[in-house]
């Protein structure tokens, strides 16, 4: 998308930036997230919403088998928030973490491939202006749905420092729309998910910018370096105003799915 006005190409669309460092649970987050790409979909509207997760949340991809891979009760008896996205991929535990969402039109990004490449790419400079070595995984075959957690291991165009991951990403497309959402790990907590795991959990393959960079690095901090990146790489043209009223109202006609027990833990 870097360059498309310079080479002559159609203006770059007006995005819209949503900082939303506030106390929402599992369940919101997801909920808002659908609506974004509802309005991806019907509306063309392009977003970047970057938030945190109060509780802390577990949350399992669209299609993964949890009931079979993660022990319920003790999740329960953990008193752990746990939720299911909308998207794919594999279990990512939210805490110490800043998670990123991209919804936009398919055809504005290139396709779901072009699409994902061309967010990480976004996110490979951000990490660089904090100071990490980050690089873009070479291809690899895509693990199953059984694999384990999201950060056992990092696939083709996935962000590393070092081999190892730092940041998670998943996808989903909706009628003309996609939304691609991920975690940024500031502090490494993912082996809450080997605990929660029946069995024998996988090799964590995670990685976090505060080892990486030597310094703790806040939430407020890794979502201005999104933010400039975005802006750098897709155009100076973007609402900063938050999310309408109207977005939070289309959310909540999301929460009875994504605050279910039936929706996060179906077979």
């Amino acid at each position: 998308m870097a360059g498309r006005e310079a080479a002559g190409q159609a203006p770059l669309p007006r995005w819209s930036l949503w900082s939303d460092l506030s106390t929402r649970a599992g369940a919101l987050n997801m909920a808002i997230d659908q609506a974004l790409l509802e309005r991806a979909a019907r509306r063309g509207e392009h977003w970047l919403r970057l938030y945190t997760w109060s509780p802390h949340c577990l949350s399992f991809g669209r299609h993964e088998r949890a009931l079979a891979r993660y022990d319920r009760e003790r999740i329960k008896g953990a008193g752990l928030d746990v939720v299911r996205r909308p998207t794919g991929g594999r279990a990512v535990w939210h805490a110490r973490e800043l998670t990123y969402a991209v919804a936009a039109p398919i055809e504005a990004m290139g396709g779901l491939r072009a699409a994902y490449l061309e967010i990480h790419r976004m996110l490979l400079e951000a990490l660089r202006r904090l100071g990490a070595d980050a690089s873009l995984a070479a291809a690899a075959t895509v693990p199953g749905l059984d694999a384990g957690a999201c950060f056992a291991r990092a696939v083709g165009g996935e962000l590393v420092v070092g081999g190892q991951k730092v940041v998670g990403s998943a996808q989903v497309r909706e009628g003309g729309g996609l939304l691609q959402h991920g975690s940024i790990l500031l502090e490494d907590d993912q082996a809450v998910i080997a605990a929660m795991t029946r069995g024998a959990a996988p090799e964590d393959g995670s990685t976090a910018l505060a080892g990486l960079v030597g310094r703790a690095i806040a939430p407020d901090e890794a979502a201005a370096a999104v933010a400039d990146a975005a802006a750098e790489r897709w155009g100076e043209s973007w609402d900063r105003d938050g999310a309408p009223a109207t977005l939070l109202t289309d959310a909540e006609a999301h929460l009875p799915r994504f605050g279910s027990e039936e929706w996060t833990w179906r077979a």
